[in-house]
This record gives structure tokens, C-alpha cells and sequence, in this order.
């Protein structure tokens, strides 16, 4: 398994350079908007990949979040630490791997009231690799090391 995550991180780091973000603490493009625009509070609470609107957004830490429905902003301003993704929004598998990669917004595991997104294209499902692994608690505690190296880099 080991020589398989070197391969993969290899991997990573080399195909997949353009779509590193590493100079950015959370995944944001460049209108400040999290999650390409799709709602935290359908992430965490209903388990679902939403796209918010823009008649429903809030701002928190200079960051712009979308919501499905003025109860779904409401929830989210009350706590918005609560609905924050895991790892800045990045690839919870790249940030265990060691870097930062946009996730696909439909690639996401949420549980115990956290979601994880993941990285998705032709060639690879991050999504799928991280469930293959036995031990989740290895991949979140390497990848939660990993994230405070990582996320030391500003938007």
C-alpha cells in the first residue's frame, strides 16, 4: 500500500500541477466564491451536492457562500465554522497526499458533520481511492497533518 500512495502522490504532483492551488489557504476561485458556488449547509446537514444562488449568500472571513434557500443562509450565519469544508474545500486525497488540488463538487463524503471533496476527472477518482483504504483514521490524521503545513498559505 505504501509503494501504491508514492505512486499516486507522484502522480498527483505531476499530472495534475495546473490545477494545484497552492498558494491559497481555502479553494476559492477569483470572485472569492467557496465551493464553486454550491451550498455548504446541503454538504453537511442533507448529504447532497447543491448549487446555492446568489439571492442566498452570506460572507465569512472574506470568503462568499451560496445556499439553496434563505433557511439554509440563516443556519449557516448562526454557525458558519460548523459548515466550513474540511481541508479549505481542497482534495481531502491530495491534501493527504501532500498537496492541494480542486475537488470535483460532486465528489464529497460527509460524515459526523464534516465533508471531505475530492479531486475527479478521466483519469483519476480521489473519491474512490480514499474509500479503497482501510484505515480512515490513518488518511484523516496524515492528511490533518499535512493540512497545517499546507493551509500555513493565505488567499
Amino acid at each position: 500500500m505504501k509503494q501504491l500512495i508514492v505512486l499516486i502522490t507522484v502522480f498527483f504532483l505531476s499530472s495534475f500541477s495546473l490545477f494545484a492551488q497552492d498558494n491559497k489557504a481555502n479553494n476559492i476561485d477569483n470572485s472569492n466564491i467557496a465551493l464553486e458556488g454550491y451550498s455548504p449547509v446541503s454538504y453537511a446537514d442533507l448529504g447532497l451536492a447543491q448549487k446555492g444562488v446568489k439571492e442566498f449568500k452570506s460572507e465569512y472571513q472574506k470568503i462568499t457562500y451560496y445556499f439553496t434557500s434563505v433557511e439554509q443562509k440563516a443556519t449557516f450565519d448562526k454557525n458558519p465554522e460548523k459548515y466550513l469544508p474540511a481541508y479549505g474545500g481542497f482534495c481531502a486525497f491530495g491534501v493527504y497526499a501532500g498537496a492541494k488540488f480542486r475537488p470535483d463538487p460532486n465528489k464529497f463524503i460527509s460524515k459526523n458533520g464534516t465533508y471531505f471533496m475530492y479531486l475527479y476527472n478521466l483519469e483519476l477518482d480521489a473519491q474512490q481511492l480514499w474509500l479503497n483504504e482501510k484505515d480512515e483514521q490513518k488518511l484523516i490524521s496524515t492528511a490533518d497533518e499535512n493540512w497545517k503545513k499546507l493551509s500555513l498559505t493565505h488567499n
